[in-house]
């Protein structure tokens, strides 16, 4: 996709269509200014919000100076860093220095963080300029992005859906062209079920790949919750991703690792072996999305991959013996120095998961994590005759905007909290890679995904299916129409 004319020229309000490389190369050419591309985005936030509400907290004015400093620097042949003037959008889980992080939650309503998560640090030493905080549910316990604090998050492709979550208004904006980067969080699927639902890219990296210290608020999914980029394009993400990651000893998860650069190069996928599963051995799943989901394992084997129907199987009882004595201690843990008084204004439905987080023993929480430790083994043997595994993202397409999820799905019954996303927190649960790419469309014209996962810190071999992906399906240049 490109919006840029071979003069130059660009129409209006579509600088905040362009990906970051179209960006930096019309910055380099003197097209347009971050000025220009800034301004923009806000305009386009501002109009995106008004209907799908996916800015929290805005910080335009700061980003116009960012931009401004970005100008001048791009004018003066010193452009300061691989990610000068290319606007980004974070996340209310992840702190921004002085600026209120709610995170979804009534009880954060005075909260003011004084230090910069280490990824907004990063992306600012980039270059990268913050226009806004992005909405998410409360404390991020669910897969949606509607919140007590800023309400309900809509999917631009249908306002009276769903845009998922809780990455939601990141993703909702991003599909609707706020601009070409967004900072997402991941505990059970935040990134990945949302870019599904709106049609975008997302990847949730290797659990410590990316450091979340010394700003992601609350605590909860603390063995669980990952952050990454969102993008409309595999190469802005494999960009974004490099500047991320990297060892943050604040951070006792992270990774002792550093020096990374990914290429998101198309190409042949001759002998790569992808082992495919439209249902893990025990998911129920829409019928659309299966029919999807079979569409794309022939444009897999047309780019030279060898795909392999297998039959790996998942306990059926994982969500409740493994996630959810995990998942739900850990939200319980997140808040356990609030008082009923202090959530007070949160959700029931927020308040009846931290009650059942309560209600586990040590004993359940230990039971479960070796039983999380059996599915690692499974993933483990699964690599060993397979490079990559795909699924569907979503066992359903996105569903009425302000309710929890589906409690059935082709005929079977499913936990509404979680069941209709049955192949993103396995992920989380085994720490892997995992990155969703659009792949089709249902019968109400919203989008579908494809899940690709690789062994651990085999992001770059995600990056290489995603973009010969990309290439033979192109998704970059649809876009929805909120007018």
């Amino acid at each position: 996709m490109t919006l840029v004319t071979e003069e130059g020229g660009v129409a209006v309000n579509d600088l905040a269509r362009l990906s970051a490389g179209e960006l930096l190369r019309g910055y380099r050419a003197g097209h347009f200014t971050p000025v220009d591309v800034v301004d923009d985005v806000i305009a386009s936030l501002k109009r995106v919000d008004s209907r799908c509400n996916v800015v929290v907290e805005p910080l335009y004015e700061q980003a116009r100076r960012h931009a401004e400093a970005a100008a001048l620097d791009w004018a003066a042949g010193r452009p300061h860093g691989p990610l000068a003037g290319v606007p980004v959008t974070i996340k209310d889980l992840v702190f921004v220095a002085g600026v209120p992080a709610r995170g979804g939650a009534p009880a954060n309503q005075g909260f003011v963080p004084k230090a910069d998560a280490a990824v907004v640090s990063r992306l600012r030493a980039a270059g990268a300029v913050v226009t806004c905080k992005t909405t998410t549910c409360e404390s991020g316990y669910k897969l949606t992005a509607d919140s007590p604090v800023s309400g309900i998050t809509r999917n631009p492709w249908r306002l009276d859906r769903t845009s998922g979550g809780s990455s939601g208004g990141a993703v909702a904006a991003m599909a609707a062209g706020c601009g070409p980067l967004a900072v997402g969080t991941d505990g059970v699927g935040s990134i990945r079920v949302p870019s599904s639902f709106c049609g975008v890219f997302g990847i949730k990296p290797t659990f410590g790949l990316v450091p979340r210290s010394p700003g992601f608020s609350p605590p909860s999914w603390g063995s669980l919750a990952h952050t990454g980029p969102i993008t409309r394009t595999v190469a802005d993400a494999a960009l974004m991703l490099g500047i991320m990651a990297g060892h943050d000893a604040r951070d006792g998860s992270s990774l002792p690792l550093s020096g990374f650069t990914y290429e998101a190069n198309p190409g042949s996928l001759a002998g790569l072996r992808v082992a495919a599963s439209v249902d893990l051995g025990y998911a129920a799943v829409d019928p659309e999305i299966r029919a999807a989901f079979d569409r794309a394992l022939d444009t897999l084997a047309n780019c030279g991959a060898a795909v392999i129907v297998d039959g790996l199987e998942v306990d059926p009882g994982i969500l409740d013996r493994t996630l959810k004595p995990i998942a739900l201690t850990e939200q319980a843990a997140a808040v356990s120095g609030r008082s009923a008084a202090d959530l007070a204004d949160s959700e029931p439905d927020y308040l009846a998961a931290i009650d059942q987080g309560r209600r586990y023993s040590g004993t359940d929480y230990i039971e479960a994590t070796y039983r999380r430790g059996d599915l690692r083994a499974k993933f483990l043997a699964l690599f060993d005759r397979a490079d990559i595994l795909v699924t569907p993202t979503v066992a359903v397409t996105a569903f009425a905007a302000g309710t929890l999820g589906v409690d059935a799905i082709d005929g079977r019954p499913v936990d509404p909290h979680l069941g209709w996303s049955p192949f993103s927190w396995p992920m989380n649960l085994a720490g892997l890679p995992a990155a969703t790419v659009p792949c089709g469309f249902d019968r109400d014209g919203l989008p579908i995904g494809l899940q690709i996962v690789a062994p651990w810190l085999g992001e770059a071999a995600i990056f290489r299916v995603a973009a010969a992906f990309e290439a033979a399906q192109p998704w970059a240049g649809r876009w929805p129409d909120i007018a």
